[in-house]
């Protein structure tokens, strides 16, 4: 915000030099024998009006212009004449100040108010981009930490069980957590990440939640595109395949759980398809689930027009596609940081 100030001062100030350097070589050309007194007269009165009103015009702000605005801006008028007449060098006349009164001074009266009001409409409305940025990144720093918090508690249990046991596979499910929940804290904290990144995080949960299944891997994991080049917002895909395990049967099989990930050019497509338990305890599109609702909110504010999400229910298995385009380019709301921050 003050560097957009400083950028309406030296404008200010850049136009008043030129105002300065034109009306000095028009009264110079003259045969005037006062030409220098006459400018300085002049100058002075333009910028006594025009700064006495734009500071006026500054108090009143969002305000009602009451009476106190009125008698000042009346007082403003009337004085306006008065520093051209002192510094011109020749007796008070009337007439004179009469024509200063009607010409000059509201034309600068009126250059002041368009100043004002055009600094005022440029502020306010990088203010309310500010007020949107800050609201669309507190949303998305929610939505992004909104993974079932059951998941960990399981887990951990999990885990337990297997050192419990000890197990082979305990040091690399606590290697696998911790790498999954480093991800979370702090590289998930970018604007973007790779997209390789992203799906040995998938990888990682998927992992975790095979501890529950005594059966080969249930999910069937299969990409295809370089994927190590290719920028993609943190976190995204997690609560589609979360959903995918939430309303599956309790007994999966291996490879029902399907998750596709095709890159080409700057098109993604990623889609996970599940079977669909018989009485599932909580509805798939349910107003306590934060699945789908939260990839929705997250993919507006994110990638806004440049994605498509597809849902088929066949009543045995439940499919969600997301495709999202020009992946290439910065996301919006990174956009909308760089252009606020310059």
């Amino acid at each position: 915000m003050e560097r957009v100030k400083h950028i309406f001062r030296l404008i200010h100030l850049g136009v008043w030099v030129l105002f300065i350097f034109l009306v000095v070589l028009q009264l110079k050309s003259e045969t005037d024998a006062y030409w220098r007194s006459t400018a300085a007269g002049f100058i002075a009165t333009c910028l006594y009006v025009f700064y006495l009103h734009f500071y006026l015009l500054t108090q009143y702000s969002g305000k009602r212009k009451e009476r106190g605005y009125w008698l000042r801006l009346g007082a403003i008028a009337l004085s306006g004449p008065l520093p051209f007449l002192i510094f011109h060098q020749k007796p008070f006349d009337v007439g004179f100040y009469s024509m200063c009164l009607v010409t000059i001074i509201p034309i600068f009266l009126c250059l002041s108010w368009l100043a004002r009001v055009t600094e005022n409409l440029v502020l306010n409305t990088i203010r309310k981009e500010q007020l949107e940025k800050q609201a669309a990144e507190a949303e998305l720093h929610y939505l992004k930490f909104q993974i079932n918090p059951h998941f960990l508690f399981n887990t951990l249990n999990n885990i337990h069980t297997l050192v419990y046991k000890q197990a082979p596979a305990a040091p690399e499910a606590v290697m696998q957590l911790a790498s999954l929940m480093r991800y979370m804290l702090y590289e998930s904290n970018a604007a973007t990440v790779p997209l390789a990144r992203e799906m040995d995080y998938l990888r990682d949960y998927a992992n975790l939640q095979q501890l529950r299944y005594k059966n080969n891997p249930v999910v069937d994991l299969q990409i295809t595109g370089e994927t190590e080049a290719c920028p993609i917002a943190p976190l995204l895909f997690i609560h589609l395949l979360e959903n995918a395990y939430k309303h599956s049967p309790a007994r999966l099989q291996p490879g029902d759980v399907k998750v596709r990930v095709a890159l080409q050019a700057d098109t993604l497509t990623f889609s996970v398809q599940n079977p669909i338990a018989p009485k599932p305890a909580n509805p798939l599109e349910g107003p306590g689930g934060i699945g789908l609702p939260n990839v929705r909110k997250r993919l507006a504010l994110l990638y806004p027009e440049q994605h498509t999400l597809t849902i088929q229910n066949t009543g045995a298995t439940f499919t969600v596609t997301l495709t999202i385009h020009g992946l290439h380019d910065v996301p919006a709301h990174a956009r909308k940081a760089h252009l606020l921050h310059h």
